[in-house]
């Protein structure tokens, strides 16, 4: 596994991948109590734990690199650029959200920076993010396509499409799988015989990087480089980043019997932002205080956006067939 240790980023690096890991994680609590009081409908399913895959990939990508997301798609959509104002109010379907409130939380679009969107279909950000390197490819621009799946989606044939045809042409494609032990309920270890993602890269003919998922300097070291290769036209790289998530797959769902609250305990105790709260603190990059003070913030942001999201009218019921179909 990479480390994330050495050199490293400098200062305004690791306390710029600390903020986006709060908001992050402060966005997400919020919406965790939204759904608890009855604000919010439908399923909502939280990044809580997984923040440091999210931040670590999309701080080596610009604005005009697209992100292909999933079910679980607001760390993804924070990290690349979508304010907690425009997040939660697409989330409680109203009009001033990033999608206009016709999204909601698992249909989060915002292509302007680059968020072509995530998806409650399991597989597709594969072979989309495949497609925008092929796109980049024929129009001779310098972007990379970013996809990000969890460990069910591995065993989908969106898989094998994305990564042959992005081998097989030497796309910019970053292909990171997200692999936090289970889909859904499903331990991953059930669902097949061979688990290291990484590992599979190997039949394709393309890098595959195992990392700690929770270690946001590993992450970012490791997304770095494979940006960096799909850029000078090396093609895809493959990386698989070991993490969990420490809430129940949805809101509302169970959070035991199918796996021990001793597993998930252990799991809490490495928190990523924690993690890189220590580090912070051990390279003198910032004092405590410090960081306490960017938490106050963040928070003090997030509920602002919360305020925003429920004074927010719902999208107008004659403005229902916009964005459907084409017009001049």
């Amino acid at each position: 596994m990479a480390t994330g240790k050495g050199a490293g980023p400098d200062r305004d690096t690791l306390v710029a991948l600390y903020r986006t890991m709060l908001v992050i994680r402060r966005t997400e609590e919020q919406l965790v109590k939204m759904y608890a009081a009855g604000k919010l409908y439908g399923g909502v399913h939280t990044y809580i734990g997984e923040e440091a895959v999210a931040t670590g990939v999309c701080a080596n990508l610009r604005a005009d690199d697209t992100v292909f997301s999933t079910h679980r798609g607001h760390g993804h959509a924070l990290a690349k650029g979508v304010t907690p104002r425009e997040l939660i109010a697409e989330v409680l379907g109203r009009a001033t959200g990033c999608s206009g409130g016709r999204g909601g939380s698992m249909h989060i679009f915002k292509p302007e920076i680059g968020f072509m969107g995530s998806s409650g279909i399991v597989g597709p950000s594969i072979t989309l993010a495949a497609g925008t390197g092929y796109a980049a490819r024929i129009l001779k621009i310098d972007r990379v396509g970013v996809a990000f799946f969890g460990d069910g989606a591995t065993n989908n044939g969106s898989f094998h499409e994305g990564l042959n045809l992005a081998t097989a042409w030497s796309l910019p494609t970053l292909f990171v799988c997200e692999n936090n032990l289970y889909a859904t309920e499903v331990p991953y270890a059930k669902a097949t015989k061979q688990t290291s993602v990484a590992s599979r890269a190997a039949a394709y003919g393309l890098p595959g990087v195992e990392v700690d998922g929770n270690d946001v300097l590993a992450v970012y070291t490791a997304a770095g480089e494979a940006v960096a290769r799909a850029r000078s036209g090396q093609g895809p790289t493959l990386i698989e980043c070991k993490t969990y998530r420490t809430r129940a797959h949805s809101e509302g769902m169970r959070d035991a019997g199918y796996r021990t609250q001793e597993e998930v305990a252990a799991w809490k105790a490495r928190d990523p932002i924690a993690l890189l709260s220590k580090r912070i603190v051990a390279d003198k990059a910032a004092t405590e205080a410090a960081l306490e003070k960017i938490d106050a913030e963040v928070k003090a942001m997030v509920e602002e956006a919360a305020a925003f999201a429920l004074a927010s009218p719902l999208p107008q019921a004659g403005t229902v067939l916009d964005h459907v179909y084409a017009t001049e």
